[in-house]
């Protein structure tokens, strides 16, 4: 193969996923020759809409953002074509027994429907958004920031713990108090100790669990439910023409600030010489050099697969390897022909209590059992559902009198017992479409296609190592300054000038994009 050699820029930036190009839009307006290199044709990763079958576009994967407001006005993305849509209601929990629950903007509103299961819970809850929006604001600060380095310790270090102590003890001493207790423990007990009613308690935990190898009473799980609520304070943010526009949005922005941005372009290896990087070989042959390598792919892929294992300490590479990254979900998408008919719809009927989230999990137990068939290698038989149906705010990606669903199915693991993907996929697609039936009883009759992504998918197509679709697993272990690994948490890695700016590298959670923008503070202050 002849080699071929480019001229050198300051940075280049592996793979064009949303904190990629968060990355590459904050370091080029900054003045850094950025060049970012996408091996698929189309940027975006996780974040991608695409077209079911003719004329029924959706979000591929990830189907809810919650752009961090630094994100979308330091790139200035509504200039670029974004626009977010914030549906209200933002959840509907249909019920076995034909009632619902809606939750929404109007807390009245939501009183009133928790108050159709339990006095004492409609009574309880607006205590509980007021304490969970003063926590999430210190967690949403936590995010928003780089993790001290609690191995190499240095002036700046000290100074961000002092900062967090200092925004700790601004919480109140019970709150801070109430924060130090809940991230430990499941989620199920967290949301028993405020109100007794299933639907409402499940809904509450389930984002404890999404994306996630655990169940409502795993330790920890409370820990990904309060980073979910700083990140979106639970309520869904969609964006018009699908995620694939936000990262539209996020590429034209680096464009505009000077990136150049290239797909089809498959970085092969990174190019290590004494301990620092020189640049990048792509698959084609193809040399750049440059100063940094910023990779947005996950940390197993990039540092077992992209860097010749000799440039590590093999005690670093044992730590790497036992990083935790086995996916749950499948995505499945489809094109309708009508809307299905719930047949609990909530007080107000119609289409409103559908434009957000709908979630299908009703009680702690259902969930919990969901769990249950992932941790012995099998898919559950009656899955726990994210559920949303993009076209009631976005009337454009389906045709008219014609809808579009988007379902993230948990739990359905990576490695199954006794058979492979190939030959479960459908099967366990046909037990998402029975168990939302139950519900929208009219939902087979309406389904135009179906394309379904298994976890393999996620890790064959998408570059997601074990189909994890946050790059690893959230738990205690694996976040803030453990995130990838403990001393490796400010997007540095022990090869000098090679950072991590994904996902795997704090906060993870989500389409905020603030693990690219955390990196990129990261960088330029390590470049200047």
């Amino acid at each position: 193969m002849a080699v071929t050699r480019r001229d050198p820029v300051d940075a280049i930036v592996v793979g064009a996923g949303h904190n990629g190009l968060v990355t590459a839009g904050v370091l080029a307006k900054a003045g850094v020759r950025t060049l970012v290199l996408e091996r698929r044709a189309v940027v975006g990763g996780a974040a991608v809409t695409g077209e079911i079958c003719r004329g029924f576009r959706c979000s591929t994967l990830a189907h809810v953002a919650q752009p961090a407001p630094a994100v979308v006005s330091g790139l200035q993305l509504p200039a670029h074509g974004l626009e977010l849509l914030h549906p209200d209601p933002w959840l509907f929990a249909p019920c076995p027994d034909g009632r619902s629950l809606v939750l929404g903007r109007d807390e009245s509103a939501s009183v009133a429907s928790i108050a159709a299961f339990s006095a004492r819970d409609a009574r309880a809850y607006p205590e509980f958004r007021a304490v969970l929006g003063r926590i999430g604001r210190f967690v949403a600060g936590l995010m928003s920031s780089r993790p001290p380095d609690l191995e190499r310790w240095s002036r700046a270090d000290l100074w961000s713990l002092l900062k967090i102590g200092r925004r700790l003890r601004g919480l109140g001493r019970r709150d801070a108090h109430r924060l130090l207790r809940w991230v430990t423990m499941p989620a199920a007990d967290f949301v028993s100790e405020w109100f007794e009613s299933e639907p409402l308690r499940a809904v509450l935990a389930a984002p404890g669990i999404f994306g996630s190898a655990a169940g409502p009473r795993s330790p920890g799980s409370a820990a990904l439910l309060l980073l979910q609520m700083a990140a979106s304070g639970g309520a869904p943010t969609l964006v018009r023409g699908g995620l694939g526009a936000l990262t539209e949005a996020l590429a034209s922005a680096a464009r505009a600030a000077g990136a150049e941005i290239r797909v089809d372009a498959e970085v092969g290896r990174i190019d290590v010489r004494e301990g620092a990087v020189t640049g990048v070989t792509l698959c084609s042959g193809e040399e750049v050099g440059a100063r940094a390598v910023v990779s947005n792919a996950d940390p197993r892929r990039t540092l077992l697969g992209l860097v010749e294992p000799l440039q590590f300490d093999p005690g670093f590479i044992t730590r790497i390897r036992g990083y935790r990254s086995t996916g749950t979900v499948v995505k499945i998408n489809l094109a309708l022909a009508g809307l299905p008919a719930f047949v609990a719809r909530g007080e107000s009927g119609g289409s409103r209590p559908l434009g957000g989230r709908i979630h299908i999990g009703p009680a702690l137990d259902y969930l919990e059992r969901a769990f249950d068939a992932s941790k012995y290698g099998r898919c559950s038989p009656r899955p726990y559902l994210d559920v949303t149906i993009p076209s009631l705010t976005d009337p454009e990606l389906a045709p008219a009198g014609s809808h579009v669903m988007s379902i993230c199915a948990q739990f359905a693991p990576f490695h199954l017992r006794d058979t492979t993907w190939s030959a479960a996929g459908s099967a366990f697609a046909d037990a998402v479409i029975e168990t939302l039936s139950d519900y929208a009883p009219d939902l087979r009759s309406l389904i135009v296609h179906r394309e379904v992504v298994t976890p393999p998918d996620l890790e064959s197509t998408y570059g997601l190592t074990g189909g994890h679709i946050f790059h690893g697993e959230l738990s205690l272990d694996q976040i803030f300054t453990m995130r990838p690994l403990l001393g490796w948490a400010r997007y540095r890695t022990p090869i000098g000038g090679l950072y991590l700016c994904g996902a795997g590298t704090h906060p993870g959670y989500g389409v905020s994009g603030l693990s690219g923008l955390n990196a990129a503070r990261q960088i330029l202050e390590d470049l200047r």
